[in-house]
């Protein structure tokens, strides 16, 4: 399967994003929202987007609405990611999902923040699990893990 590039942001998303991010760096957000830190797989850089965790199941799960984006790919290189919220910065180590394995988180997702995402997906929230198999390659999941 073909998969899409990620839908990249318009340019008053990505002034959202950055005050948003900002807002999020200071703690001032929900507890669900945190400012996601990657090292560029190419520059070596420091770079951050603000993302929604998702707990399900007893697990965490960073999921990409967007599709294949730079965190993405930066996230695949290295392995790792440092999630800041307020104060408090915790690296993690990242368990991509397969998937066979993504429907459910997606559904999960999309029915927990449908308000932010729903624009990115052609699946309507609430919809059952089968809805999700088609689209899952075109969206990059990761379960997350307190790095040792």
């Amino acid at each position: 399967m073909d998969v899409p590039a990620a839908k990249q942001p318009n340019a008053l998303e990505a002034v959202f994003n950055r005050f948003f991010g900002w807002l999020v760096g200071l703690g001032l957000m929900p507890a669900n929202y945190y400012v996601l830190e990657v090292t560029g797989r190419k520059s070596g850089r420091i770079y951050s987007t603000p993302v929604d965790l998702l707990r399900h199941n007893g697990h965490t799960y960073l999921v990409s609405p967007r599709g294949q984006t730079q965190w993405v790919r930066n996230a695949r290189a290295s392995g790792t990611v440092t999630l800041r919220q307020g104060r408090t910065a915790e690296r993690y180590a990242l368990q991509e999902l397969g998937d066979e394995e993504k429907p459910e988180i997606l559904k999960a997702y999309l029915d927990t923040y449908r308000r932010q995402v729903q624009r990115f997906f052609p699946v309507a929230a609430g919809s059952p699990i089968e809805a999700f198999r088609p689209q899952a390659a075109r969206y990059p999941a990761f379960e997350i893990r307190v790095q040792g």
